[in-house]
């Protein structure tokens, strides 16, 4: 018992005292039999005990609760609710003024939660990174992109510095500003925006990085298709007309009879002419069909895609080489295994040709690091002249190539929220084809 519960108890004993007193002396000074002396003293006794008892509960009680609804405030718990309260007296008044503080800061709790939860939402569906660093640089808050950016979990990334993740030069400097920056072996140019503001009294520096090559190449790839589909059309109306009348005066010419045997060559000349004029009329006509599917590549439909039974699948389609496997981890990706098997072809199938013309062989192998998924097709060609081109459309250094391969398949990679990297190899002869996509 508390030495205010003690007080309360002490005045409630001694408060009734000198009455009981008075009362029991002239009790048992009066003309009263014994029995009746006796009753009547352990009834004043009791009810003396009993309403001393009341009275503390009447003190104590009220004030528990109010500790109970303080603690629970305290507590962050906004459920309880005091029964004492109305306006009639002041207990009952500060109770009810209680009351009426449990709900306003469970409205603000709640308020707080949703917008907590809503600035979650929206820090998890924003296609930029979010980082967020304390006063020694190290990170406190990153979104699902800057997980995806880094190829790390949270966990993983929470306390490590600035310097560790490539991300110190976005801590310093002016802000906003354009800055090239490398991630997972891939160089980028990003837009860097840069803030501050204070949590539990520290100041903290949150960093936003918007990839603006990727930007770049969606709005080049939107121009090419738009010119691969005027250029479509417009070629088609008229190869279609001298295809067709090619062949139409071909078969006018093998049937009108030969009459005069000194024009045998000229007609040879024509026939020989008008088919090439068909043959090369087809070969433009599948060299735009084949870019048609920069146009018309539909968006990826997900489904499981285990990758040893894809890899293995697809290189056996590959006859003029006995392209190396070398197995890695099991994984199962969630993609479009039909534009999968699209892309790994023509990386396969441009590995092979490099490596046809020096003799080398092709290698393709996988492995998973932290949230990554990479799968790596290596060649011992000549290697890469110029970088700068390759995923440009028409573009080709093979002879009679069409320049699709490679945007196509980055295109898929990128639809997949991958990326696709060519680079030549360190220390060897050839290039490697990267592709790289989040588990």
């Amino acid at each position: 018992m508390s030495s205010h519960e003690r007080q309360v108890v002490r005045l409630a004993l001694l408060s009734p005292l000198p009455g009981l007193i008075v009362a029991l002396w002239l009790l048992w000074s009066g003309d009263y039999q014994a029995p009746v002396r006796w009753t009547l003293t352990v009834a004043l006794l009791v009810t003396w005990l009993v309403l001393a008892t009341v009275l503390r509960e009447k003190v104590v009680r009220p004030l528990q609760t109010l500790s109970n609804m303080l603690a629970a405030i305290r507590e962050q718990d906004y459920s309880l609710r005091a029964r004492q309260a109305n306006e009639d007296d002041a207990l009952g008044l500060a109770m009810m003024e209680l009351n009426a503080l449990m709900d306003e800061l469970r409205s603000r709790r709640l308020g707080a939660l949703e917008a907590t939860s809503l600035l979650r939402r929206v820090m998890a569906e924003i296609d930029v990174a979010v980082f967020a660093f304390d006063e020694s640089d190290s990170l406190r808050v990153v979104n699902a992109t800057g997980e995806h950016l880094l190829g790390e979990r949270a966990e993983q990334l929470y306390g490590r510095p600035a310097s560790q993740l490539g991300l110190a030069e976005c801590l310093r400097g002016e802000a906003p500003r354009t800055i090239d920056l490398a991630f997972r072996g891939q160089r980028a140019r990003w837009e860097v925006r840069r803030g501050a503001f204070r949590q539990d009294g520290r100041p903290h520096q949150f960093v936003v990085l918007a990839d603006v090559s990727r930007a770049l190449r969606e709005e080049e790839s939107l121009a090419w298709q738009r010119l691969v589909r005027v250029l479509g059309h417009e070629i088609n109306n008229s190869i279609t007309p001298i295809k067709s009348l090619s062949e139409r005066l071909h078969q006018l010419l093998q049937r009108a009879p030969q009459r005069d045997e000194s024009r045998g060559e000229l007609r040879e000349d024509l026939e020989r002419g008008l088919s090439v004029i068909s043959g090369r009329s087809e070969a433009l006509s599948r060299f735009l069909a084949s870019y048609t599917k920069l146009v018309r590549l539909p968006a990826p439909k997900p489904g499981d895609v285990d990758v040893s039974a894809w890899v293995n699948r697809t290189v056996r389609l590959e006859h003029r080489m006995n392209v190396v496997i070398e197995p890695g981890p099991t994984v199962t990706l969630r993609a479009d295994g039909d534009q999968l098997d699209q892309l790994l072809i023509n990386l396969v199938r441009n590995a092979v040709d490099a490596s046809t013309e020096t003799g080398g062989g092709v290698r393709v192998r996988w492995s998973v690091v932290g949230r990554k998924f990479l799968l790596v097709v290596q060649d011992d060609g000549l290697g890469l002249p110029d970088t700068a081109n390759l995923f440009v459309p028409f573009f080709t250094t093979k002879p009679g190539g069409t320049g699709i391969g490679l945007v196509l398949s980055r295109q898929i990679a990128e639809a997949h929220g991958g990326a696709l990297l060519l680079q030549n190899r360190e220390g060897a002869l050839g290039c490697e084809a990267v592709l790289t996509m989040v588990l």
